[in-house]
Protein backbone atom coordinates (compact mmCIF):
# COMPACT_ATOMS: atom_id res chain seq x y z
CA UNK A 1 0.00 0.00 0.00
CA UNK A 2 1.40 3.58 -0.69
CA UNK A 3 1.99 5.66 2.20
CA UNK A 4 -1.19 7.59 2.93
CA UNK A 5 -2.86 8.64 5.82
CA UNK A 6 -6.52 7.65 5.13
CA UNK A 7 -7.61 4.37 5.84
CA UNK A 8 -10.09 3.17 3.60
CA UNK A 9 -13.36 1.42 5.41
CA UNK A 10 -14.15 -2.10 5.04
CA UNK A 11 -11.53 -2.40 2.30
CA UNK A 12 -10.84 -5.93 2.03
CA UNK A 13 -14.83 -6.94 1.82
CA UNK A 14 -15.57 -4.27 -0.72
CA UNK A 15 -12.88 -5.98 -2.69
CA UNK A 16 -13.60 -9.50 -1.70
CA UNK A 17 -17.31 -8.56 -3.08
CA UNK A 18 -16.13 -7.25 -6.27
CA UNK A 19 -14.02 -10.05 -6.94
CA UNK A 20 -17.37 -12.11 -7.28
CA UNK A 21 -18.41 -9.45 -10.45
CA UNK A 22 -14.48 -9.59 -11.84
CA UNK A 23 -14.59 -13.04 -12.02
CA UNK A 24 -17.98 -13.02 -14.04
CA UNK A 25 -16.52 -10.78 -16.52
CA UNK A 26 -13.39 -12.84 -16.61
CA UNK A 27 -15.45 -16.00 -16.83
CA UNK A 28 -17.55 -13.61 -20.26
CA UNK A 29 -14.11 -13.42 -21.87
CA UNK A 30 -14.75 -9.66 -20.75
CA UNK A 31 -11.62 -7.17 -19.44
CA UNK A 32 -12.58 -6.35 -15.79
CA UNK A 33 -13.53 -2.94 -15.19
CA UNK A 34 -14.46 -1.30 -11.76
CA UNK A 35 -16.19 2.52 -11.54
CA UNK A 36 -15.17 3.86 -8.09
CA UNK A 37 -17.46 6.57 -7.73
CA UNK A 38 -16.06 8.17 -5.09
CA UNK A 39 -12.67 8.17 -5.57
CA UNK A 40 -11.04 10.07 -2.80
CA UNK A 41 -7.73 9.94 -2.15
CA UNK A 42 -7.45 6.27 -4.21
CA UNK A 43 -7.30 4.27 -1.22
CA UNK A 44 -10.53 2.02 -2.47
CA UNK A 45 -9.27 2.22 -6.21
CA UNK A 46 -5.59 1.28 -5.34
CA UNK A 47 -7.39 -2.05 -2.97
CA UNK A 48 -8.95 -2.60 -5.89
CA UNK A 49 -6.02 -2.67 -8.55
CA UNK A 50 -3.74 -4.75 -6.34
CA UNK A 51 -5.89 -7.37 -6.03
CA UNK A 52 -5.77 -8.56 -9.38
CA UNK A 53 -3.51 -7.99 -12.46
CA UNK A 54 -5.82 -7.13 -15.07
CA UNK A 55 -8.66 -5.51 -13.35
CA UNK A 56 -8.81 -1.59 -14.80
CA UNK A 57 -10.16 1.07 -12.66
CA UNK A 58 -12.47 4.19 -13.26
CA UNK A 59 -12.16 6.67 -10.70
CA UNK A 60 -14.96 9.03 -10.72
CA UNK A 61 -14.70 12.29 -8.59
CA UNK A 62 -16.32 15.82 -8.54
CA UNK A 63 -13.35 16.82 -6.34
CA UNK A 64 -10.90 18.36 -9.06
CA UNK A 65 -8.16 18.08 -5.70
CA UNK A 66 -8.83 14.47 -5.01
CA UNK A 67 -8.23 13.51 -8.88
CA UNK A 68 -5.08 15.32 -8.39
CA UNK A 69 -4.29 13.42 -5.38
CA UNK A 70 -5.33 10.11 -6.52
CA UNK A 71 -3.85 10.21 -9.74
CA UNK A 72 -0.59 10.59 -8.21
CA UNK A 73 -1.02 7.58 -5.82
CA UNK A 74 -1.93 5.25 -8.56
CA UNK A 75 0.11 6.42 -11.43
CA UNK A 76 2.35 3.30 -10.66
CA UNK A 77 -0.94 1.33 -12.42
CA UNK A 78 -0.84 3.10 -15.72
CA UNK A 79 -3.52 2.74 -18.29
CA UNK A 80 -5.18 0.23 -15.74
CA UNK A 81 -6.33 3.51 -13.76
CA UNK A 82 -8.66 6.42 -15.56
CA UNK A 83 -9.61 9.67 -13.57
CA UNK A 84 -13.04 11.43 -14.14
CA UNK A 85 -13.52 14.64 -13.22
CA UNK A 86 -17.45 14.28 -12.75
CA UNK A 87 -20.53 14.37 -10.33
CA UNK A 88 -21.69 10.40 -9.96
CA UNK A 89 -24.88 11.44 -11.76
CA UNK A 90 -22.97 11.36 -15.18
CA UNK A 91 -21.88 7.49 -14.96
CA UNK A 92 -24.30 6.83 -17.76
CA UNK A 93 -22.79 9.33 -19.76
CA UNK A 94 -19.77 8.44 -19.24
CA UNK A 95 -19.87 4.30 -19.88
CA UNK A 96 -21.65 5.57 -23.37
CA UNK A 97 -19.08 7.88 -24.54
CA UNK A 98 -16.30 5.20 -23.46
CA UNK A 99 -18.72 2.26 -24.61
CA UNK A 100 -17.85 -0.06 -21.32
CA UNK A 101 -19.91 -1.88 -18.86
CA UNK A 102 -18.44 -2.74 -15.89
CA UNK A 103 -17.91 -5.56 -13.51
CA UNK A 104 -18.23 -3.41 -10.78
CA UNK A 105 -19.13 -0.17 -9.00
CA UNK A 106 -18.28 0.76 -5.28
CA UNK A 107 -19.83 3.93 -3.45
CA UNK A 108 -18.00 5.00 -0.32
CA UNK A 109 -20.88 7.78 0.28
CA UNK A 110 -20.48 11.00 2.77
CA UNK A 111 -17.88 13.46 3.06
CA UNK A 112 -13.95 12.28 2.70
CA UNK A 113 -11.12 11.97 4.56
CA UNK A 114 -9.55 14.75 2.20
CA UNK A 115 -12.28 17.00 2.33
CA UNK A 116 -13.11 16.71 6.05
CA UNK A 117 -9.52 17.33 7.14
CA UNK A 118 -9.06 20.50 5.25
CA UNK A 119 -9.54 23.23 7.22
CA UNK A 120 -10.58 25.49 4.23
CA UNK A 121 -13.34 23.25 3.13
CA UNK A 122 -15.48 23.87 5.80
CA UNK A 123 -17.03 20.90 6.78
CA UNK A 124 -15.87 20.43 10.25
CA UNK A 125 -17.54 22.23 13.44
CA UNK A 126 -14.25 21.47 15.43
CA UNK A 127 -12.50 23.67 13.37
CA UNK A 128 -12.98 27.69 12.87
CA UNK A 129 -12.73 28.36 9.18
CA UNK A 130 -15.24 29.62 5.88
CA UNK A 131 -19.02 28.16 5.96
CA UNK A 132 -18.60 26.47 2.35
CA UNK A 133 -18.90 22.79 1.89
CA UNK A 134 -18.43 22.36 -1.57
CA UNK A 135 -17.27 19.13 -2.55
CA UNK A 136 -16.31 20.74 -5.89
CA UNK A 137 -15.14 24.13 -5.24
CA UNK A 138 -16.24 24.92 -8.96
CA UNK A 139 -19.95 25.17 -7.84
CA UNK A 140 -21.37 28.34 -6.95
CA UNK A 141 -23.72 27.26 -3.86
CA UNK A 142 -22.20 27.47 -0.34
CA UNK A 143 -23.15 26.60 2.96
CA UNK A 144 -23.07 30.11 4.01
CA UNK A 145 -24.98 31.24 0.96
CA UNK A 146 -27.65 28.46 2.40
CA UNK A 147 -27.76 30.24 5.97
CA UNK A 148 -27.79 33.74 4.75
CA UNK A 149 -30.45 33.40 1.84
CA UNK A 150 -32.85 30.59 2.12
CA UNK A 151 -36.13 31.71 4.14
CA UNK A 152 -37.53 29.98 7.53
CA UNK A 153 -39.30 27.72 6.48
CA UNK A 154 -36.62 26.36 4.09
CA UNK A 155 -34.18 25.80 6.90
CA UNK A 156 -36.41 24.23 8.85
CA UNK A 157 -37.54 21.66 5.99
CA UNK A 158 -34.14 21.06 5.21
CA UNK A 159 -32.72 20.61 8.83
CA UNK A 160 -34.83 18.47 9.98
CA UNK A 161 -35.33 16.25 6.74
CA UNK A 162 -31.49 15.78 5.82
CA UNK A 163 -29.92 16.36 9.31
CA UNK A 164 -33.00 14.55 11.11
CA UNK A 165 -32.58 17.43 13.89
CA UNK A 166 -35.78 17.35 16.30
CA UNK A 167 -34.98 21.23 17.09
CA UNK A 168 -35.10 22.25 13.56
CA UNK A 169 -37.56 25.10 13.81
CA UNK A 170 -36.12 26.32 16.58
CA UNK A 171 -32.84 26.41 14.19
CA UNK A 172 -34.31 28.07 11.56
CA UNK A 173 -35.49 30.86 13.75
CA UNK A 174 -32.25 31.90 15.36
CA UNK A 175 -30.45 31.25 12.11
CA UNK A 176 -32.36 33.94 10.16
CA UNK A 177 -32.92 36.32 13.26
CA UNK A 178 -28.92 36.52 13.64
CA UNK A 179 -28.41 37.21 10.12
CA UNK A 180 -30.30 39.91 10.81
CA UNK A 181 -27.58 41.55 12.79
CA UNK A 182 -23.98 39.41 11.16
CA UNK A 183 -24.20 37.22 8.22
CA UNK A 184 -23.02 33.88 8.88
CA UNK A 185 -19.46 32.97 8.12
CA UNK A 186 -17.26 30.73 10.10
CA UNK A 187 -18.00 27.49 11.40
CA UNK A 188 -17.37 28.25 14.93
CA UNK A 189 -20.10 30.85 14.64
CA UNK A 190 -22.60 27.98 13.45
CA UNK A 191 -21.06 25.41 16.16
CA UNK A 192 -21.45 28.51 18.94
CA UNK A 193 -25.05 29.14 18.27
CA UNK A 194 -25.99 25.46 17.96
CA UNK A 195 -24.50 24.40 21.45
CA UNK A 196 -26.35 27.58 22.95
CA UNK A 197 -29.99 26.41 21.18
CA UNK A 198 -30.04 23.13 21.37
CA UNK A 199 -30.81 21.95 24.93
CA UNK A 200 -28.92 19.12 26.97
CA UNK A 201 -30.30 15.60 26.48
CA UNK A 202 -32.40 14.84 29.69
CA UNK A 203 -30.80 11.76 31.96
CA UNK A 204 -27.28 10.14 31.73
CA UNK A 205 -27.54 9.80 27.94
CA UNK A 206 -24.35 10.77 26.19
CA UNK A 207 -24.66 14.04 23.89
CA UNK A 208 -23.51 13.85 20.09
CA UNK A 209 -22.07 17.02 19.36
CA UNK A 210 -25.01 19.74 18.96
CA UNK A 211 -23.94 20.94 15.91
CA UNK A 212 -23.33 17.19 13.69
CA UNK A 213 -26.98 17.18 12.23
CA UNK A 214 -27.28 20.83 11.24
CA UNK A 215 -23.68 20.46 9.51
CA UNK A 216 -24.72 17.10 8.08
CA UNK A 217 -28.10 18.62 6.76
CA UNK A 218 -26.12 21.78 4.90
CA UNK A 219 -23.64 19.45 3.60
CA UNK A 220 -26.10 17.44 1.97
CA UNK A 221 -28.39 20.27 0.52
CA UNK A 222 -25.24 22.19 -0.79
CA UNK A 223 -24.19 19.21 -2.57
CA UNK A 224 -27.05 17.58 -3.52
CA UNK A 225 -25.84 14.59 -2.10
CA UNK A 226 -29.49 12.60 -1.84
CA UNK A 227 -30.74 13.80 -5.16
CA UNK A 228 -27.60 12.35 -7.01
CA UNK A 229 -27.54 9.06 -5.68
CA UNK A 230 -30.74 8.65 -6.28
CA UNK A 231 -30.04 9.25 -10.28
CA UNK A 232 -26.52 7.64 -9.92
CA UNK A 233 -27.12 3.83 -8.57
CA UNK A 234 -29.38 3.23 -10.80
CA UNK A 235 -27.50 3.97 -13.61
CA UNK A 236 -24.61 1.88 -11.84
CA UNK A 237 -27.51 -0.72 -11.80
CA UNK A 238 -28.15 -0.39 -15.60
CA UNK A 239 -23.99 -0.31 -16.18
CA UNK A 240 -23.24 -3.78 -14.71
CA UNK A 241 -22.52 -6.46 -17.26
CA UNK A 242 -24.85 -9.41 -16.14
CA UNK A 243 -22.46 -10.77 -13.07
CA UNK A 244 -21.60 -7.41 -11.86
CA UNK A 245 -21.73 -6.21 -8.78
CA UNK A 246 -22.36 -3.37 -6.46
CA UNK A 247 -20.98 -2.70 -3.25
CA UNK A 248 -22.43 0.72 -1.20
CA UNK A 249 -20.71 1.98 1.79
CA UNK A 250 -23.21 4.25 3.85
CA UNK A 251 -23.13 6.49 6.69
CA UNK A 252 -26.04 8.07 7.80
CA UNK A 253 -29.75 6.53 7.43
CA UNK A 254 -30.59 8.77 4.75
CA UNK A 255 -28.10 7.27 2.35
CA UNK A 256 -28.76 3.87 3.68
CA UNK A 257 -32.62 4.29 3.06
CA UNK A 258 -31.67 5.17 0.00
CA UNK A 259 -29.82 2.48 -1.35
CA UNK A 260 -32.05 -0.48 0.62
CA UNK A 261 -34.44 0.82 -1.59
CA UNK A 262 -33.30 0.87 -4.60
CA UNK A 263 -31.83 -2.78 -4.18
CA UNK A 264 -34.77 -4.13 -2.94
CA UNK A 265 -36.86 -2.93 -6.23
CA UNK A 266 -34.25 -5.45 -7.97
CA UNK A 267 -34.19 -8.17 -5.37
CA UNK A 268 -38.16 -8.87 -5.20
CA UNK A 269 -40.62 -9.64 -7.32
CA UNK A 270 -43.00 -7.15 -8.46
CA UNK A 271 -46.07 -10.00 -9.49
CA UNK A 272 -48.83 -10.10 -7.29
CA UNK A 273 -49.18 -12.58 -4.73
CA UNK A 274 -52.27 -14.58 -6.34
CA UNK A 275 -50.18 -14.72 -9.74
CA UNK A 276 -49.73 -18.88 -10.10
CA UNK A 277 -46.43 -18.41 -12.37
CA UNK A 278 -44.41 -14.99 -12.17
CA UNK A 279 -43.60 -13.39 -15.77
CA UNK A 280 -40.42 -12.65 -16.70
CA UNK A 281 -40.56 -9.19 -16.76
CA UNK A 282 -41.75 -9.50 -13.01
CA UNK A 283 -39.11 -11.92 -11.93
CA UNK A 284 -36.06 -10.02 -9.70
CA UNK A 285 -32.95 -9.02 -11.49
CA UNK A 286 -30.61 -8.40 -8.82
CA UNK A 287 -29.42 -10.82 -5.75
CA UNK A 288 -27.98 -10.12 -2.20
CA UNK A 289 -24.70 -10.53 -1.68
CA UNK A 290 -25.02 -9.45 2.04
CA UNK A 291 -27.62 -10.38 4.71
CA UNK A 292 -29.15 -6.29 5.48
CA UNK A 293 -26.15 -4.05 5.76
CA UNK A 294 -23.37 -5.16 7.37
CA UNK A 295 -21.39 -3.17 9.89
CA UNK A 296 -17.83 -3.03 10.70
CA UNK A 297 -16.33 -5.00 13.60
CA UNK A 298 -14.67 -3.54 16.72
CA UNK A 299 -11.37 -4.67 15.70
CA UNK A 300 -11.46 -2.34 12.08
CA UNK A 301 -13.22 0.36 14.46
CA UNK A 302 -10.57 0.52 16.79
CA UNK A 303 -8.02 1.10 13.82
CA UNK A 304 -10.39 3.38 11.66
CA UNK A 305 -12.86 5.28 14.01
CA UNK A 306 -14.65 6.72 10.89
CA UNK A 307 -15.99 2.85 10.17
CA UNK A 308 -17.95 2.88 13.12
CA UNK A 309 -21.04 4.39 11.44
CA UNK A 310 -20.61 2.81 8.13
CA UNK A 311 -23.58 -0.23 6.41
CA UNK A 312 -22.26 -1.69 3.78
CA UNK A 313 -24.55 -3.48 1.11
CA UNK A 314 -23.88 -5.23 -2.06
CA UNK A 315 -26.03 -6.68 -4.80
CA UNK A 316 -25.03 -8.63 -8.18
CA UNK A 317 -26.86 -8.42 -11.60
CA UNK A 318 -28.37 -11.66 -12.68
CA UNK A 319 -29.93 -10.33 -15.60
CA UNK A 320 -30.48 -7.13 -17.61
CA UNK A 321 -33.36 -5.36 -15.85
CA UNK A 322 -36.98 -6.25 -17.60
CA UNK A 323 -38.24 -3.08 -19.71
Amino acid sequence: MSDYPHVPVLLDRCVQLLTVGIDAARAAGETPVVADMTLGMGGHSEGILESSDDVRVLGIDRDPEAIAIASKRLERFGERFTAVHACDDELGAILEQRSERLAGVLFDLGVSSLQLDDDDRGFSYSRATALDMRMNAEDTLTAADVLNTYSQAELARIISEYGEERWAAKIASVIVEDRQERPWETTDQLAEMLQRVIPEPKGQRKRSHPAKRTFQALRIEVNAELDILRSALPQALDGLHVGGTAVVESYQSLEDTIVKKIFRAGTVSSAPPELPVVPEHLQPWLNDLTRGAEKADAEEISINPRAASVRLRAVQKTKEKPQ
